[in-house]
């Protein structure tokens, strides 16, 4: 029955969507005149009849009941598990689109966090928007209460496997490996695990798809080391897309990691071999290394070219060298500060494979902070005229970045981000301290999702100097 105040029927709302919101929901009010509602899959402009299924303080989360006018950026998802499939967010809109809402996006959080002094930013588009991720990650669960298998990925915001049968986002050679392996363990009777890995053997899938040799590296994730899995690992490395390397982890604990702490060689290399701006990375099974390497690609290349004369470089958070060996080979001597443990020995191992000597580029295991507050010493690093520093998507923290502008005081500073809303605040501290902004460079290192790398160069504002008095 319709209701002659909200437009909608008695169970439905009418919503003027008005913006995007941090977590990509669309964020209206309901006509008219009515509180705040976040709608998730629609866009600004739209108007939309939906359903309030929870609220969360003042505000309502809603779903689309039907589409009343639809935004002309609206397209057909080319995934036909969009929606219901968590892995992307903004496959309903067109691709140029979604570039502009990202900028708006970002422009939008310095104004609000840094005023007059915000920078203006301009988008660098994917190289292609569909196939970026060469790193591969699936999720297993019961295919019903009985058990069995099923592979997929989580529902948005929620723990509920939904199975795929295709990707379009990641990298081919990985979808077959994956599927291939999804077969597999079926045939070997394998169940897959609950979220929690109480129950059930296989947990996740994650493979690494090299771009220019289309090597895989392939890790199996479960919650013990059996029998069961023996069929399905053999069919894997004597089939037709045995990867180059297979490995299994062991993951026996509830909670969000992907891995567990134990991992062991079934087949075949340690590890697989990536080339970014010319350097070639070795890289583990469990270490972190990024998803999309061609936009990866773009940002070593931006540090590189926004490196100045650089000399004495200090990379933290450096991960496995991704800037480090890079501005190492263009002559710099390097100290990388990393605190995990994966990531400094393939550093080294690929750091060894391209013959840049250990006085080049020096890697160190610690903290930021610790290396920031001095209580772990590292002789050497007292006068850079580089810092990258490209933290977790928490931020840097700000004694850290004080301890940079403050006490180290380069000439030149990269900050590299994942996260725009922790960017937007930490660029106060270096502009506090005197450093400006010369380039502010967002690239969409994940198409069809809010997220949003960007790389930010700043600059020592040279000091002023008074003309001396006449006697």
């Amino acid at each position: 029955m319709p209701d002659p105040i909200s437009g909608g029927t008695l169970d439905t709302l009418i919503v003027d969507i008005e913006g995007l919101d941090a977590a990509a929901d669309g964020a209206g009010h309901a006509s008219p005149g009515g509180r705040r509602v976040l709608v998730d899959y629609t866009l600004p402009g739209e108007r939309v009849e939906v359903r309030v299924v929870a609220t969360r303080g003042d505000t309502r989360i809603a779903e689309v009941v039907r589409i009343v006018r639809a935004s002309p950026h609206r397209i057909a998802p080319a995934c036909r598990h969009f929606g219901p499939c968590g892995g992307c967010a903004w496959q309903h809109i067109g691709y140029e689109e979604q570039l502009r809402l990202k900028q708006r996006m970002l422009q939008e959080l310095l104004k609000q966090s840094l005023g007059a002094r915000a920078p203006r930013v301009e988008m660098v588009a994917a190289s292609s928007p569909w196939g970026f991720r060469h790193k591969v990650n699936f999720v297993f669960a019961p295919a019903n209460r009985s058990g069995g298998l099923a592979m997929g990925h989580y529902r948005r915001r929620t723990q509920a496997l939904v199975a795929v049968d295709e990707c379009p986002v990641h990298a081919e050679a990985g979808n077959r490996l994956a599927f291939a392996f999804r077969d597999a363990l079926v045939a070997a009777r394998v169940d897959g695990a609950t979220p929690d890995g109480q129950r059930g053997l296989a947990r996740h899938l994650v493979a690494r798809v090299t771009r220019a040799r289309s090597e895989t590296l392939a890790t199996l994730v479960v919650t013990h080391n059996a029998k069961a899995l023996r069929p399905a690992v053999r069919a894997i490395a004597d089939g037709a897309e045995a990867p180059a390397g297979l490995h299994l982890n062991v993951h026996d604990r509830p909670g969000p990691f992907l891995f567990g702490r134990d991992t062991v060689r079934l087949h075949g290399r340690d590890r697989v071999r990536e080339t970014v701006a010319g350097i070639s990375f070795l890289i583990s099974p469990t270490a972190f290394f990024q998803t999309n390497i061609a936009a990866a690609e773009t940002m070593v290349q931006l540090v590189l070219d926004h490196a100045g004369h650089a000399t004495n470089a200090l990379d933290l958070y450096a991960g496995a060298g991704l800037f480090s060996l890079p501005l190492a080979r263009r002559g710099a001597r390097v100290t990388a500060v990393e605190e995990n443990p994966q990531a400094v020995e393939d550093g080294e191992a690929s750091r060894r494979l391209n013959r840049i000597a250990d006085a080049q580029c020096r890697f160190v295991r610690a903290r930021a902070e610790d290396v920031a507050t001095g209580r772990r010493r590292v002789p050497g690093i007292e006068t850079p005229d580089l810092v990258v520093v490209d933290p977790p998507r928490a931020g840097c923290p700000t004694g850290v970045l004080a301890w940079i502008c403050r006490t180290l005081q380069p000439g030149r500073i990269v900050y590299v981000s994942c996260n725009p809303e922790a960017l937007a605040i930490d660029l106060r501290t270096p502009l506090d301290a005197g450093y400006v902004v010369a380039l502010v460079q967002p690239i969409d290192m994940f198409p069809h999702t809010a997220h949003l790398e960007t790389v930010v160069v700043m600059e020592k504002r040279a000091k002023s100097v008074r003309p001396a008095r006449r006697a």
